[in-house]
């Protein structure tokens, strides 16, 4: 063989390998876009157009439509994690048994975040790269969907109703991104212009977590502050996992607060408040958001939270006082199930699971994540088994534009008269 015929020869070689290449490239690109990936400044369109049938697979099989989240199970607000999980697995318990979705059974696969952002980018890897689900269903925490969002958005996978009142959940707008709670700023500015401007409090002050939930909370009583002229007096910001709370109680109490917004969850809330007891902390009226306001918090047994306000989305179901039928027989049915009193987070996963097998029953057999998401903007008259309603929009994917207050009284939440608006 002449030079020339051999160099002519690797040339070839080197086309046919280089070829198969970009196919086999392009085929990995096609099945990491998982529906179709949309950026930042994709329309809904975009994400809504039909897609190819290579990628219907994603989450979707004949017989079956899986979703995933990453949520705290043993962590230091697991009663959130379990209860959501619970109330999603109830629900699609309910659907599976009666057949299911046009013919398709509906999966959860629950991965434990620990509450841990590190955990949460593992427990997400492990849900879009290996179990490949539909969808993202009520993941945890506000840092921890912000750290997993992007990834999971560059396989083109849903962030539905995520467990965070953040309104980075939805904002800036993201064709991937559905809310369906309070949103914490929103909560906190209200709050503040309602307990400083209208009732009189003179010096507020903030206590948070230092995390972007934190922040978040921080932000929105800081806004309204400048908005109204009077200064925040002191802060106090802990780690997610603290447990001894005596310093950020004297500085705020050597402060004179009268009033202090909460940025906390659950377990440091309880703590704050049995720390302040026992110093003898008296006077100061103390506010949070839905994040703060599950059963435990009231159910505290010193009393040391009573008369905490908080707002949220949801109120939860007394039994003993509930006309509701429909809600007490919820309850009596997750509490015979579980073995345990259900709270919000349970609630909400079952109204979201709710939601979720709405949206599919009006696709059709022929399901793809692009109509989804489309029938998903077109829900605009759905209430939920508690009495809730929820709407969506091609422009506006929070389902929540309001939350109600609530006090703790005689370890209960009574819903008091004011409704905060986000629009």
């Amino acid at each position: 063989m002449s030079i020339r015929d051999l160099t002519s020869w690797l040339l070839s070689l080197a086309g046919i390998v280089l070829l198969g290449s970009l196919i086999g490239c392009g085929q990995a690109s096609d099945d990491a876009a998982s529906g179709g990936a949309a950026s930042e400044s994709a329309a809904p369109s975009d994400v809504a157009s039909d897609e190819p049938t290579d990628l219907r697979a994603h989450g979707i099989t004949d017989t079956e439509v899986i979703f995933g989240t990453h949520t705290d199970l043993t962590g230091p607000i697991a009663l959130y994690g379990v209860e959501s999980v619970n109330g999603i697995n109830m629900r699609f318990d309910e659907i599976n048994s009666a057949g299911g979705i046009h013919g398709r059974t509906l999966r959860l696969i629950a991965e434990d975040s620990i509450y841990q952002v590190p955990d949460s980018l593992r427990a997400a890897n492990k849900l879009i790269h290996n179990d490949r689900i539909f969808a993202m269903l009520l993941a945890m925490g506000t840092p921890h969907n912000n750290a997993v969002m992007p990834i999971q958005f560059e396989e083109g996978i849903p962030n539905l109703f995520p467990l965070t009142g953040s309104i980075q959940m939805g904002e800036p707008f993201h064709p991937l991104k559905f809310t369906a709670r309070g949103i914490y700023y929103n909560e906190m500015f209200t709050a503040f212009k309602h307990f400083v401007g209208e009732l009189g409090h003179e010096r507020p002050c903030v206590v948070y977590i230092d995390n972007d939930y934190g922040q978040e909370i921080y932000d929105g009583t800081a806004d309204a502050s400048k908005e109204l002229g009077v200064e925040i007096v002191a802060t106090s910001s802990h780690r997610p996992t603290e447990s001894e709370f005596t310093a950020a109680v004297l500085k705020l109490k050597d402060a004179q607060c009268d009033l202090v917004f909460m940025g906390t969850v659950v377990r440091d809330t309880i703590l704050f408040f049995e720390t302040a007891r026992k110093l003898n902390w008296e006077g100061a009226t103390f506010v949070g958001n839905n994040a703060a306001a599950g059963q435990p918090v009231a159910n505290v047994e010193s009393g040391s939270s009573e008369g905490y306000y908080a707002f949220t989305h949801m109120s939860q179901i007394y039994p003993e006082i509930e006309e509701n039928e429909a809600r007490l027989e919820w309850y009596n049915r997750y509490a015979n199930i579980y073995g345990a009193v259900p709270d919000v987070p349970a609630m909400e996963g079952y109204r979201c699971a709710d939601l979720v097998a709405n949206v599919l029953e009006r696709v059709g057999p022929d399901l793809t994540r692009a109509k989804f998401l489309s029938e998903l903007e077109a829900t605009s008259d759905y209430v939920d088994p508690f009495g809730y309603a929820l709407s969506f929009g091609p422009d506006d994917h929070r389902g929540v534009d309001s939350s109600i207050l609530i006090q703790v009284e005689n370890h209960r939440w009574v819903q008091r008269d004011l409704l905060v608006s986000y629009d």
